[in-house]
């Protein structure tokens, strides 16, 4: 399972991140993709980078980088998290569509657009595809979170083919559909950060026991909706900051609000589900930021400190 925010600062500068939660990891690392590397795209012939070098957490097979989360030069960040049961791919390609396979579409994005309404606008003819790397990484069911300094969208492809959506609370986790948990948000009208004043019953004059009183019902448990909505209120009521550190610092603690512990979720194989790495990005320093379960210290990739104009990946 997995949640990704999204945020801006009071300069407009976009703050992206996600938690990406499993029993085992992959062997990610953080990925460079330089300005002039040239991409085989499985449909689309070669593609190069117009929006940038690109940044995030992949692994790389067979010169090909497979972004779980990614953001490029132009301040355009995507993530795919978990769909299961609800992704509905084209088991082959559609003749007068974009084609893109599911293994490349966050590099896809990141590639080709600078800004979500580029996105928007050019993914409503696309279609993405079921086609694998290769036999060893079978195509996963996901759904994506695409946001920049104003906005974010969630693109989710089911049996009902390509469906994009606008995102105001800047919030996904993982099945059901989008629509669902914005409205399930519903639910929790009640919930706020303030102080209640205190009341009279009959002769009795109470008073709250203290802060987050307003807070009772908001869910704590790890599954998808209840994530959905502790990340939706923790990142709506997170108080707008102005500088690098402090954004950096609300990322991850938003982040860790929705973060999974070691044993206490079983997953379907008899594995415990934990947070494998917090990994986020900002558009203002264009650096890429992300500590793992094992190490808690953040470390920091910028982009400037490496060779943006090569043609080769970059494996940090």
């Amino acid at each position: 399972m997995c949640t990704g925010i999204r945020f801006d600062d009071d300069n407009g500068n976009m703050y992206f991140g996600r938690n990406l939660d499993w029993s085992v990891g992959f062997g990610e690392k953080v990925v460079i993709t330089p300005r002039n590397y040239k991409y085989k795209s499985a449909f689309l012939g070669e593609l190069e980078c117009r929006a940038g070098a690109i940044i995030g957490m992949a692994i790389a097979v067979d010169g090909k980088p497979l972004y779980f989360d990614c953001a490029n030069e132009s301040g355009l960040a995507v993530a795919g998290l978990n769909f299961t049961e609800y992704a509905g791919y084209e088991p082959d390609k559609v003749e007068g569509k974009t084609n893109i396979a599911a293994y490349e579409f966050p590099l896809f994005v990141a590639m080709n657009y600078k800004t979500v309404e580029e996105a928007r606008k050019a993914l409503a003819n696309a279609v993405i595809v079921a086609k694998p790397v290769d036999d060893k990484h079978p195509t996963s069911e996901l759904h994506y979170i695409i946001g920049d300094g104003k906005e974010s969208i969630i693109v989710e492809y089911t049996k009902n083919g390509m469906e994009i959506f606008d995102n105001p609370v800047d919030v996904l986790t993982n099945q059901p559909e989008f629509n669902w948990h914005k409205e399930n948000l519903r639910n929790y009208l009640n919930l706020f950060p303030q102080m209640p004043g205190s009341v009279t019953w009959g002769g009795a004059k109470m008073t709250a026991f203290g802060s987050g009183s307003l807070m009772r019902g908001l869910p704590g448990d790890y599954s998808s909706p209840s994530r959905f909505v502790r990340a939706a209120y923790l990142n709506t009521h997170y108080p707008v900051k102005s500088t690098e550190e402090e954004n950096i610092a609300r990322l991850f603690h938003t982040l860790a609000g929705v973060s999974m512990i070691d044993g206490a979720a079983v997953t379907y194989d008899g594995g415990f589900e934990k947070t494998i790495y917090t990994g986020g990005y900002s558009s203002a320093t264009k650096t890429y930021y992300y500590n793992t379960y094992e190490n808690p210290a953040i470390v920091k990739v910028a982009l400037g400190d490496y060779d943006l104009d090569s043609s080769e990946l970059i494996e940090v």
